[in-house]
């Protein structure tokens, strides 16, 4: 007999960790509530509830990015499925777009372990950050959660990030950890390397001990939003037509 912890339900109920959805949850919890007792198993206290919200606002939307181009492309070819052109943009989360947080967070956790020094200690943070740069450059590969092609000096969301984070309680050995690797990039390249909103975010989530597969869950839950967004423009004023003529153009000219 399978069963699950999550939910279930029979001819009377429907419940979600054991609350009756109709009687506990509709009209009584917002959805970061259900989305806490669902994913983690309880509800998240107010400190909590206004972070997690904060990620999912985060992640929304950032315009015509590969997540929102796959998704209006798949919906050109297969108007009918609203769920496929969502899965196709979400598919492409991973290690450059959309699912960078995860593999910030797991990036900043093994760091954070291998430092043996002061939490406080800024000088010897600084010196293990420098470190672990000039080990990944020399190994030529990137650091996830540091760096932005846009936002080349800082990005305008982490302040208001770890901002919120401070407030909250979460500016953690994480935080500190993050902001000491990317400044200490900015010196081993020689130019501004800024924590970007992953980084930021990667950080305040291992602060409040969560998982780095919470993150990406989240990056992915927000983003929904913002896809169906792009479906609905793009089935009110299309753009993909003419998106795949620019490229088979490109195609024709090599």
């Amino acid at each position: 007999m399978f069963k699950s912890n999550i939910g279930g339900g029979d001819a009377d109920h429907i419940t979600i960790r054991g609350y009756d959805l109709v009687e506990d949850l509709i009209d009584k919890r917002d959805f970061v509530d259900v989305l806490c007792l669902t994913v983690l198993g309880s509800f998240p206290d107010a400190n909590q509830r206004r972070i997690i919200n904060m990620f999912l606002v985060t992640a929304a939307d950032h315009g015509l990015t590969p997540s929102a181009l796959a998704t209006r492309l798949t919906l050109h070819g297969a108007p009918e499925s609203m769920q496929g052109a969502v899965a196709a943009g979400l598919l492409g989360a991973g290690s450059r777009f959309l699912g960078v947080v995860e593999y910030a967070a797991r990036f900043l956790q093994q760091a954070v372990a291998d430092f043996d020094g002061p939490a406080d200690d800024a000088a010897t943070l600084a010196i293990h950050a420098e470190h672990v740069v000039a080990r990944e450059r020399e190994a030529r590969r990137r650091i996830p959660g540091i760096g932005h092609p846009i936002h080349v000096d800082a990005d305008p969301r982490c302040e208001k990030i770890l901002a919120v984070a401070a407030d909250c309680g979460y500016n953690g050995r994480h935080c500190r950890y993050a902001l000491a690797l990317a400044a200490a990039a900015g010196r081993v390249f020689g130019k501004p390397v800024p924590l970007n909103a992953t980084g930021a975010k990667a950080a305040v989530l291992l602060d409040m001990g969560l998982s780095p597969e919470f993150g990406k869950g989240m990056t992915l839950i927000g983003r929904v939003a913002g896809l169906i967004a792009h479906i609905i423009e793009e089935r009110e004023h299309p753009i993909s037509q003419a998106v795949w003529d620019v490229a088979s153009g490109n195609l024709a000219g090599h």
